[in-house]
């Protein structure tokens, strides 16, 4: 899977390997070329040589998403010089990384070759190649064993080793494995090299299995891979790009799935290749929501994970508090050493709600009454969450301001790089910053709590305050947050309640949550669709005309496919069915172009000027809720909302799209079949649900 033009990747969870074109690891600050496992770098450096010279590649396939296969022959090429030998090597991931070789001599004369991997591991923590590398405190060592080569890293009784070996007889040396290999004429020879992982441990102690590795060590990842296809709706549609990225959207989605602690027959998506392979609240929690209709159980699994790793208490570090949904979850040596809090950390301000929101959505669409009642406690604590300790001014907004000034996150949302929080003059506002988004999920949250309460948890009362404190968090929201002389909602508010009045795909979320008023809801969808902030491909994360906007910006002017899946989902949620498919065109057409996988970001710039979406330089690729998003914009465009037993469909379809039937739909129903047709029926605002018709008892 391409990353970058000169960088290649295949991934199985939380273990992936990124390496140059010729399937070499090779050292470089500017790339993050690995095998990483669970957060630490496994092999820095993975070079082949044939008779003392690199590789040029012929082609590369893609297999899988946990297999590559390189077409290679030696050394370079001169178009007077055919070459008699080519390579075939083939990636392959299993806990760690298995490369099979075959070499093929197309001559009439047999042919001597000596065959040369150079090894090496710096065991980097991911933060430090992410982030540039610091001093190791630790020691390494390497020794040969029986014919392996054993690269270590100990510090103190963190201790990681990587176990390089080869099928066939080699040479082991300090640095790699050398084979010397005869062939014969029009013959071929094959090996299989190993890089495996291991994680000793001091004597006396049992060795450790981080979370998920045993589980997914011989699995049948391609028999798994079918039936996880198979297990999901299946789509027809006239309009082959469409049925390219909904398949793609579904591979992706089960090359990020990992199984963490708790649930090893289960799995949550991990956020995205190469820096986010990990247990990310948010992330996980959006791309369940996105993914209900196709796959419920990464709803169930993320949801009960989150509520297991819930706060407890007040750390500073971790900013961790009771109630609060954890933000990132790693298991480096950063982490155990506390030199990152990431063991959890909890800096994010939207996975509480969120959490609430996913809960009572998956109900919805399950009727899994045993999961709501099982986190009932988990649930009432992260309201209180959201009344205490995320009301930093006392005003009930939702805030953030980060205790852990070392190395926590400035923004909190998900909008979380250090500039993406600014004026339209482009000065950056003071803390705390509750910004927009974050008060319809905590509108949404209280709604959706309080139907919970009312039919499952025997509450009545609290279900009434919930529902009279967001009634009462709605009138305020539409009164502070709206900029009357422009029509729109302000981005954030600062720490003195002053509005933050940049323009930006921010207030789309307000949309899905339903806390906007209906005139209000109109005049945002209008903005949202004009050329300041609809390139054409999709919604910019910030208007143009902004001080701080960059089409090549984070979260200044690109366009986020998954930002964009929400924003069309709300508009449906209000009736905007032609706005919604509008964006819904864009970003699939956008995907085609990027062979239906789409990626963290593209650029903002005017498809007027482009006949393709340009690329973010540093976009994940597969990301999470990217590949969730082409599942959310389905669902915008058929219009599925389910009420009570019942799967309620209104299509909607953008112009290019004749028909499109999603079949076997599973849900609390049973397996149901949805169809469209193309522009001209079911378009209009009339009978679909409202947000207060979606959240009621």
């Amino acid at each position: 899977m391409t990353m970058a033009e000169d960088q290649v990747g295949i991934l199985d969870g939380t273990t992936f390997i990124v390496c140059d074109r010729t399937g070499d690891i090779v050292p470089s600050a500017d790339a993050p070329h690995g095998l990483f496992a669970d957060d630490i770098r496994l092999l820095s450096k993975w070079v082949l040589t044939i008779n003392g010279e690199r590789l040029s590649t012929l082609s590369i396939d893609d297999v899988h998403y946990f297999e590559n296969r390189f077409y290679l022959v030696p050394g370079g090429q001169d178009v007077y010089v055919n070459s008699t030998v080519t390579v075939l090597r083939t990636h392959n991931l299993n806990t760690g990384l298995y490369e099979d070789l075959v070499i093929v001599n197309n001559d009439r004369r047999p042919v001597d070759l000596t065959l040369r991997v150079e090894a090496d591991a710096d065991f980097a923590d991911i933060f430090e190649v992410k982030d540039g590398a610091t001093p190791k405190k630790g020691r390494y060592y390497r020794r040969t064993d029986d014919g392996r080569l054993v690269l270590g890293y100990e510090r103190e009784r963190f201790r990681r080793e990587t176990i390089v070996s080869s099928s066939v007889p080699a040479t082991v040396d300090d640095d790699g494995l050398t084979l010397e290999v005869h062939i014969g004429p029009h013959s071929q020879w094959s090996a299989r090299l190993s890089a495996l992982p291991d994680l000793p441990m001091p004597r006396g102690l049992e060795r450790l299995t981080i979370p998920g590795r045993a589980v997914r060590t011989g699995r049948d990842k391609q028999g798994d891979l079918l039936e996880w296809l198979d297990q999901a709706p299946q789509l027809e549609c006239a309009w082959e790009p469409l049925r390219a990225t909904y398949r793609q959207s579904l591979i992706d989605l089960a090359s990020l799935r990992f199984s963490p602690f708790l649930a090893e027959d289960k799995s949550v998506p991990a956020a995205g290749l190469p820096w986010f392979m990990a247990l990310f609240g948010r992330d996980s929690i959006l791309t369940s929501f996105q993914a209900l209709p196709f796959a419920p159980e990464l709803a169930a699994t993320t949801l009960q994970v989150l509520a297991f790793r819930q706060g407890s208490r007040v750390d500073n570090f971790r900013e961790e508090e009771p109630g609060r949904i954890l933000h990132e979850l790693r298991y480096g040596e950063m982490t155990i050493f506390e030199e990152s809090p990431h063991s959890p950390y909890f800096g994010s301000a939207d996975a509480t709600p969120l959490f609430l929101v996913l809960l009572d959505e998956y109900e919805r669409w399950t009727g899994d009454e045993d999961l709501v009642r099982s986190v009932e406690q988990e649930a009432r604590t992260a309201i209180d969450w959201i009344d205490t300790y995320a009301d930093l001014t006392g005003t009930g907004y939702i805030s953030y301001q980060r205790r852990n000034t070392r190395n926590g996150l400035e923004n909190q949302c998900w909008k979380d790089s250090w500039d993406s929080i600014s004026y339209r003059d482009g000065r950056l506002p003071d803390f705390p910053r509750a910004t927009c988004e974050l008060q319809g999920y905590a509108y949404d949250a209280k709604r959706r709590t309080a139907r919970l309460a009312r039919t499952f948890w025997n509450d009545p009362a609290y279900a009434d305050r919930l529902e009279r404190e967001a009634a009462d968090l709605k009138q305020r929201f539409n009164r502070d947050f709206w900029i009357a002389d422009g029509e729109y909602v302000a981005l954030a508010l600062d720490g003195d309640g002053r509005q933050v009045d940049a323009m930006s795909s921010n207030m789309g979320h307000l949309l899905w949550s339903g806390i906007l008023e209906e005139p209000k809801a109109a005049a945002v969808v209008r903005h949202l669709m004009s050329p300041a902030l609809f390139s054409g491909w999709g919604v910019r994360t910030l208007a143009q005309g902004e001080a701080r906007y960059n089409p090549i910006g984070y979260h200044v002017g690109t366009v986020w496919p998954f930002d964009n899946s929400f924003i069309a989902w709300g508009m449906r949620c209000y009736g905007y069915a032609e706005e919604a498919a509008r964006i819904a065109a864009g970003i699939l057409d956008a995907a085609a172009f990027y062979d239906g996988r789409l990626p963290e970001a593209f650029a903002g710039s005017p498809r007027a000027e482009t006949r393709y979406p340009v690329n973010y330089p540093t976009a994940c690729s597969p990301q999470a809720w990217s590949s969730g998003a082409p599942l959310l914009l389905l669902r915008a465009m058929l219009g599925l909302w389910p009420i009570g037993e019942d799967l309620v469909t209104r299509p909607a379809l953008p112009a290019k799209l004749d028909w499109v039937a999603l079949l076997d739909i599973p849900g609390r129903w049973g397996r149901l079949d949805a169809f469209g047709r193309g522009p001209r029926a079911g378009r209009g605002r009339g009978h679909q649900p409202t947000p207060q018709q979606l959240s009621a008892p």
